[in-house]
């Protein structure tokens, strides 16, 4: 069972996806927010779709998919968090992991049309595994805590702008958050459903091409460390989004750099979490 949203942007509906079929949970529940993680929603939607299945209604395949969550308290990032991409940014890697935000409007659906931002020429894709919680947390014990704290896993393509973000001075923020640079899904997959999180395949091709070609195992700091430490300096939130980095290949990478154009196509997965798709347009008013 994974967890979707489908519907008109700001209009989605919750709902789940079964053996490739998707059926609407609406009538049950208001919306895959704060309160469902928070309140044991997970374990609520279970006992729901094995007692209504029959009945749910069905979802068109046509329908728009949404982000597989409500819009976040936080979205929160990790950096440089794959040891061969820091290597390709000319960073160090770190000793702790690099925490930034992201703001929770920049959130959108898997297959929603991107807006390269006005001025920008250096609009970056990037691949990561993002993490839900299930639960409010502040000042974790240790990993084993921060592993019940976790909902489920999904797919973010971490869309950056790199002279915003490193050529203009101050932190990361402005180059990450420009309206849709959070595409997230297609789904909330439950952790119980993924075998091993820390051996996922990662992929991303532009046009056609592929440009990352990574595995979650090289992540320096892995999901539950990561949910541990941040909770060791803000209450993080039911419903709340992790990103927890990208392996290499980012346009800022190459030589010279490769940057997201109007007209170009960006596909990525990554291994049991589905698949995402979108077309970059330039701005206009």
């Amino acid at each position: 069972m994974k967890l979707i949203r489908f519907g008109k942007k700001g209009k989605e509906k919750p709902g789940v996806e079964i053996n490739g079929n998707r059926y609407d949970c609406s009538k049950y529940f208001t919306d895959w927010n704060h309160d469902f993680f928070q309140y044991g929603g997970l374990k609520k939607l279970k006992k729901v779709v094995k007692e209504n299945k029959s009945t749910l209604p069905k979802v068109a395949k046509a329908k728009r998919l949404g982000s597989p969550i409500a819009r976040p308290g936080m979205i929160m990032c990790i950096g440089l968090n794959y040891s061969d991409h820091a290597k390709e940014s000319g960073m160090e890697v770190p000793t702790e992991p690099i925490v930034f935000m992201k703001a929770a409007n920049t959130m959108g659906g898997p297959f929603d049309e991107v807006t390269i931002p006005k001025n920008s020429t250096k609009t970056d894709w990037e691949v990561e595994l993002g993490i839900v919680l299930q639960k409010d947390v502040l000042y974790l014990k240790n990993e084993k805590e921060a592993e019940k704290a976790i909902a489920g896993y999904c797919v973010i393509n971490d869309i950056s702008e790199r002279e915003f973000q490193l050529e203009k001075g101050g932190q990361w923020v402005k180059g990450k958050s420009c309206p849709g640079f959070t595409a997230v899904g297609p789904y909330l997959v439950p952790k119980a459903e993924i075998s091993d999180v820390l051996n996922l395949k990662m992929k991303l091709r532009v046009n056609g091409k592929t440009k990352q070609n990574g595995n979650s195992k090289t992540m320096i700091f892995k999901p539950a460390y990561v949910v541990w430490y941040l909770s060791q300096f803000m209450k993080l939130e039911a419903g709340d989004l992790i990103s927890t980095g990208t392996p290499p290949g980012v346009g800022l990478g190459f030589s010279p750099p490769q940057y997201l154009k109007d007209g170009d196509v960006v596909q990525l997965s990554i291994q049991g979490l589905g698949q995402q798709q979108q077309l970059f347009k330039t701005y206009s008013k």
